[in-house]
């Protein structure tokens, strides 16, 4: 299994450390065919949220997020978090870098495309 994936966003390419785990797994497969992109929206100053265009299995645990998890959320929205949130969610992995780096990241426009890769 796979244990990194790369977000693209702009002119920033961000590497993401995978959870293991169900939702992991079908999206590694799912990216073994392709890039996936989709669109992400600013939601509640803390996040950025768009649907993925498939469905992954949840495994869905309460938890406080922090900036830089990747989550997975309702099965089928990817949520990039630059602040935190208590909900409960499947964790996909952590964005790699500052806490200050991915907020200038994902709060430089909105909303963003985001390309999801394994290269």
């Amino acid at each position: 299994m796979i244990d990194t994936i790369y977000l693209k966003i702009g002119t920033h390419k961000i590497t993401v450390k995978l959870e293991k785990n169900s939702a992991t797994k079908a999206l590694a497969e799912l990216l073994s065919e392709g890039d996936i992109s989709y669109t992400a929206h600013d939601y509640g100053g803390f996040e950025k949220v768009g649907d993925l265009g498939h469905t992954l299995p949840r495994e869905d645990k309460q938890m406080t997020t922090e900036a830089g998890d990747v989550i997975l959320y309702s099965g089928d929205q990817i949520v990039l978090f630059y602040g935190s949130n208590s909900w409960s969610y499947t964790k996909i992995g952590k964005m790699q870098g500052t806490a200050d780096e991915i907020k200038e990241i994902l709060t430089q426009n909105n909303p963003v495309t985001v390309t999801i890769g394994l290269h």
